[in-house]
């Protein structure tokens, strides 16, 4: 179980390159690593979650267009911007509000919550198991090599994303393609999973105090899931030193 000071020093080594702040100088990586969590199959908490956030995303949405939400759109742009097509990889805010509607996927404990969380306060979200990590959490546009483990009709394949794609990656490979669109199968979250690094992503209009809502709202429903539950916490910005702290 990784102690306090571990969780901290595991995100004092996150990065997020000056390219990727050359497309999006806006751009804010806020991160959380959590230690002491109790995992498990879905539950009735996370139900209850769930169902709050599908009908919050009924209620903004409302018969408007998805990719009118001003994040949403943000999003967008940031996608074409590295060469992405929004139409054909939505981003996972984007892709969340569009399941919302017909009811959003029940996954396990942890995955559910982070889901619920990403609706209800309007942010891409993804959660990963820290202890697949093999090195720091760092966000770079990627050269065209890196191995990406996915799947593709039922089976286990090695991709590799387009040169100049943003991509989250460790010294293993992509952990998560396309900024915020399809995450690795190496580091997913699952049933036995007790460390976890959360990483949320903002660009503007979303303003700071409603990144750190966010994050606080995630932290408060996270040390819900152990007694021994334990947090560490950074925000990256184009203007953050490479060892400061949130």
């Amino acid at each position: 179980m990784p102690e306090s000071g571990m969780l901290q020093e595991f995100l004092d080594g996150g990065h997020v390159d000056a390219a990727v702040f050359a497309l999006r100088p806006d751009y804010r990586a806020l991160l959380l690593a959590v230690g002491g969590l109790v995992p498990g199959p879905s539950d009735q908490a996370g139900e209850e979650m769930l169902q709050a956030a599908e009908s919050a995303a009924r209620g903004l949405l409302n018969g408007r267009p998805v990719e009118q939400l001003p994040h949403v759109a943000a999003w967008c742009e940031a996608y074409q911007a590295f060469g992405a097509r929004p139409s054909r990889t939505r981003n996972s805010l984007e892709a969340l509000l569009r399941r919302a509607v017909s009811g959003l996927p029940r996954v396990n404990r942890l995955t559910d919550l982070y889901n619920a969380v990403s609706v209800l306060h309007q942010i891409p979200l993804g959660g990963e198991d820290l202890n697949r990590y093999s090195g720091a959490p760092r966000l770079v546009r990627a050269t065209g090599t890196e191995p990406f483990d996915t799947a593709a009709g039922g089976a286990a394949v090695i991709e590799h994303p387009e040169p100049g794609e943003v991509v989250w990656c460790d010294d293993a490979g992509v952990t998560c393609r396309r900024w915020n669109w399809r995450q690795a199968r190496r580091t997913q979250l699952g049933e036995n999973t007790t460390a976890a690094l959360f990483i949320l992503d903002a660009l503007e209009p979303m303003t700071d105090e409603a990144l750190h809502a966010a994050a606080e709202d995630l932290t408060a429903r996270l040390t819900l899931l152990g007694p021994d539950v334990r947090v560490a916490r950074r925000l990256i910005t184009a203007g953050t030193p490479a060892n400061e702290r949130d």
